[in-house]
């Protein structure tokens, strides 16, 4: 009896490699087959083959990482859970690193909502197990921070003073303390790829009243011109093709000041 519940055990431990590998390819596989788009719409297959995957995704300007980090981020503003599997994977196959997700995560909750980042975390959960990741390859809940320039940060935080204080002393209490003094100066998001994803964000949402300051920000935090040009390229398709025309012109705008 002990024989045979030891060779049980043995068989069943044996099997687990193979189920976390099935279970690793069932979370990297795209959430609808081209069949199944075929089924329903025939022009959307060929659209996705060929303008999504065969073009948008191989044009330059972009790193696939950056394209990752921009999806990605985007399918969390708007809480598209059904191809979060997919681009969570394919964003790690893309260079993103685990450290990097869970910051993505962490700093979107403030830009989309922290019921938007609970969605997240359910699925980069499965994620992670499937892939073996560990808290060890996670950045600490409380890292020494980036160093902060209170000279340069002066200006934003007299204007959130100004125009927010009459309005609710709260929200300019967590926003210079907490969002600005603590998740801004969090070392695990270089702070070019924090700025592109807060405007990746603020896009998405059809929040354009902030694309200025944080297009700025970003631009001045490494993005170059043809970056930020060619992330609204990637928007169109993750994030519509109204929103990015709303942005569009406050993009412009910051574009033309920057080079006079």
């Amino acid at each position: 009896m002990k024989k045979l519940a030891a060779t049980a055990l043995s068989m069943s431990l044996a099997t687990v490699p193979a189920l976390a590998e099935e279970r690793r390819n069932t979370l990297a596989a795209p959430p609808v087959t081209f069949e199944q788009v075929r089924a329903v719409s025939p022009a959307l297959e060929k659209y996705t083959r060929e303008a999504l995957l065969d073009g948008l995704w191989k044009r330059p300007g972009l790193s696939t990482r950056d394209r990752s980090v921009i999806t990605v981020a985007a399918l969390i503003a708007r809480n598209q859970q059904i191809e979060m599997p997919f681009h969570f994977n394919f964003a790690l196959e893309n260079g993103v690193k685990p450290s990097e997700l869970s910051e993505i995560i962490t700093h979107l909750a403030f830009y989309s909502g922290w019921a938007n980042a609970m969605t997240a975390i359910a699925v980069v959960n499965d994620v992670f197990a499937a892939r073996g990741i560990g808290a060890d390859q996670l950045p600490e809940s409380t890292p020494a921070p980036l160093p902060f320039d209170e000279t340069a940060d002066a200006q934003r935080a007299a204007g959130v003073e100004q125009n927010v204080g009459p309005v609710s002393a709260g929200v300019v209490e967590y926003t210079n303390g907490l969002l600005f003094k603590d998740v801004w100066l969090r070392p695990g998001l270089a702070p070019r790829d924090r700025s592109l994803i807060t405007v990746t964000s603020l896009i998405s949402l059809g929040q354009v009243a902030q694309v200025t300051y944080h297009l700025n920000r970003a631009m001045d935090n490494g993005l170059t011109q043809a970056e930020a040009s060619e992330m609204l390229t990637q928007l169109t398709f993750y994030a519509g093709w109204p929103n990015v025309f709303s942005a569009v012109p406050v993009a412009k705008d910051v574009f033309e000041k920057r080079s006079s």
